[in-house]
């Protein structure tokens, strides 16, 4: 594997793969003149993230199944919520709180903090360097991550395409939604420039997703 990883022991010979990302400077966001991007991916800004380990691959049906066995933290979870059942593909059709209570059940299990990443490591995280549309470069295909699908083909298994960016992770275009911390904010006027959470006073607001999934266009699965 990777120089830097972390591979946590859930039991029943499942683990789950923690990949380090380095600390860095990088601009979130798109430029002007990006093709297919939307205005709520500006204004670009410069943003400073501390190191963080960040999991390999989207969250498996099996892991999530291993960890809603664990004991209940603030909510409930449903083992097996999958519309598209396989032990290696995503986890879906999970709420923004199924997810923290997930990471909070990691947590207490493990001893270590696991916990949704904010809005800007996940742009860092994903761009992994680079500046262009995908960190794979300017154009993103079917061979390369899971978008544009039909309803009878939906996800792919993890390691489906075998691909990683230079960080080392995967399924960052496309396949599932992946949740961050942050509250939905219209622009990035006003955006934190230090890597942390961007919160409102409102618990109930709305919460940012990134990265696509299996049956959207390839606009939206863009690092931006």
């Amino acid at each position: 594997g990777h120089t830097w990883e972390w591979i946590e022991d859930l039991g029943e010979d499942i683990a789950l793969e923690m990949v380090y990302v380095p600390s860095g400077e990088f601009l979130m966001g798109s430029p002007n003149d990006e093709p297919g991007r939307y205005d709520w991916e500006s204004p670009q800004h410069r943003v400073t993230v501390s190191q963080f380990y960040m999991g390999r691959y989207p969250i498996t049906q099996e892991q999530w199944r291993v960890v809603a066995a664990f004991p209940r933290v603030n909510s409930d979870l449903d083992p097996d919520p999958s519309h598209f059942k396989g032990d290696k593909r995503p986890v879906e059709r999970v709420s923004w709180y199924d997810a923290v209570e997930f990471c909070e059940r990691l947590s207490r299990e493990t001893g270590r903090a696991y916990r949704l990443p904010t809005e800007a490591e996940w742009e860092y995280a994903c761009r992994a360097g680079t500046t262009t549309p995908y960190h794979f470069g300017e154009t993103i295909t079917k061979d390369l991550a899971s978008y544009g699908r039909s309803e009878e083909e939906g996800t792919t298994p993890v390691d489906h395409y075998g691909i990683a960016n230079a960080f080392g992770l995967s399924d960052m275009h496309g396949n599932v939604y992946e949740w961050c911390q942050d509250h939905w904010h219209g622009t990035y006027e006003g955006a934190p420039n230090d890597g942390s959470a961007w919160l409102t006073e409102d618990e109930k607001a709305s919460r940012v997703r990134r990265g696509g999934s299996w049956s959207y266009g390839a606009d939206y699965c863009r690092s931006a």
